[in-house]
């Protein structure tokens, strides 16, 4: 049996850092829980002289990775440093050379996950991307592991902290978009250029690595509807609580009859929901399956320490499969090819929907407007028109019952050109109930 498991990281930022300081911090603990020391005995980095807030020996330091994935001794592999390339190949190199890989890196795993898998299968090594997802929320480990044995029905995410900061803070504080965005970057909460997060695309490519998990197949990321926040003003957050829901960015993945819907949107979830209630730079995800009913994780999403934790709990798993070779390997999931999963068209779904008009105050606009729902099968649950002002234009608000996708495209198309409607129609879906 092997005396002790080598390390070689590639990254030192944010989350390289958390790793390291928690497998020193805790190493004595990691020892007595797997039987061996773990060891980080190569850190690959960029800047050999940036200074990261950690004790790092000179001899421990290279730029270059390849040595790292070039040392014999070296059992595990982690890639930290994000992006596609040179991510990819190092990862594929290491692979090939019969070591044992975790990654962080959501963005590779939804283009290539399918690829770095297959060739895991063939290297028979493991493959951990715990972090990739959540956070230091286990939520991989729930969905390989402790629901294995449940047909997941659907699951509901928030797996963007910057978004849910960002509606966070102008939900409790009435704010506008652009004002908490402002504030989240100063605070580091988002980046300087925010498009991935506040435009769902982070979210997408954590919801294709839990479509893949939860439903046993690649999806293309770019078949996920995604809209981002961009377009939610208070004004929609002020109204939907008048209707009982909050506004949440999350990630929708369904199973229908063999068909699965994936999609990342702004959504309006009722208040009383336990998804509703998590604010700030905190993320859930709410997983239904056949035999386990309704189970939700919530945690940090981000951060050194709470992702760093993920990376090594799979740094951890791997080290006990290790250990168990050769009387009983646990090599990657090879059990089935896994092919491409065609989803349902955004436009075959069905949801309850939110619509706010900026309309003329005058006669026969709610008729006009009604008439052309009903036309599509819209059938109106609710309508909130706030103030008076005669001859000018106020908001109206109307809630839909269940309807299909499509009809409401067809549907705000006829009404935003309409001459009383004087602004671009808001849609939002809506998740819950019938009222």
């Amino acid at each position: 049996m092997k005396q002790k498991i080598n390390v070689g990281l590639i990254g030192l930022g944010t989350v390289g850092t958390g790793a390291l300081r928690i497998l020193r911090q805790n190493a004595e603990l990691i020892r007595h829980r797997v039987g061996v020391p773990i060891e980080v005995t190569r850190v690959a980095v960029r800047d050999l002289k940036r200074d990261r807030g950690v004790d790092i020996p000179p001899g421990l330091l290279t730029n270059d990775p390849a040595k790292i994935i070039q040392d014999p001794d070296i059992d595990i592999v982690v890639e930290l440093i994000g992006g596609y390339q040179p991510a990819k190949e190092l990862i594929l190199s290491a692979i090939a050379r019969g070591k044992h890989v975790v990654t962080a890196n959501k963005a590779l795993l939804a283009g290539h996950g399918a690829e770095i898998q297959r060739a895991a299968c063939l290297a028979a090594v493991n493959l951990g991307f715990e972090a990739s997802v959540g956070g230091g929320i286990p939520v991989i480990k729930a969905l390989k592991e402790a629901l294995a044995g449940n047909r997941i029905l659907s699951i509901y995410g928030i797996i963007n902290g910057t978004s849910n900061y960002i509606l966070s803070k102008m939900t409790h504080e009435g704010r506008s978009f652009e004002d908490v965005l402002a504030e989240a970057q100063r605070a580091g909460y988002a980046e300087a250029d925010p498009t991935f997060d506040v435009g769902g695309i982070d979210t997408s490519h954590k919801l294709a690595i839990l479509v893949n998990l939860a439903f046993g197949a690649y999806v293309n990321v770019n078949d996920i509807f995604t809209e981002g926040i961009t377009a939610i003003s208070p004004l929609d957050i002020d109204f939907g609580k008048q209707l009982g829901y909050k506004v949440k960015l999350l990630a929708i993945a369904k199973m229908h009859d063999g068909q699965v819907e994936a999609r990342v949107h702004p959504t309006m979830v009722p208040e009383e929901y336990p998804i509703a209630k998590i604010d700030g730079v905190y993320n859930a995800i709410q997983i239904v399956g056949d035999a386990s009913d309704d189970i939700m994780l919530s945690g940090r999403g981000a951060g050194s320490l709470p992702t760093g934790s993920a990376v090594v709990a799979d740094i951890i798993d791997i080290t006990r499969q290790i250990l168990l070779a050769p009387s009983r390997t646990l090599p990657a999931d090879c059990a089935e090819a896994r092919g491409p999963l065609k989803l349902q068209p955004i436009e075959l779904i069905r949801s309850i929907y939110y619509f706010r008009l900026v309309v003329l105050d005058q006669p026969g606009v709610l008729a006009q407007i009604s008439g052309i729902l009903g036309k599509h099968r819209i059938s109106i649950a609710q309508m909130i028109q706030r103030g008076r002002k005669e001859g000018g234009s106020v908001p109206l608000v109307i809630m839909s019952h269940t309807a299909l996708e499509r009809d409401v495209r067809h549907a705000m198309l006829e009404i935003k050109a309409l001459s009383c409607v004087s602004e671009q129609p808001v849609v939002i879906r809506v998740e819950g109930e019938e009222q």
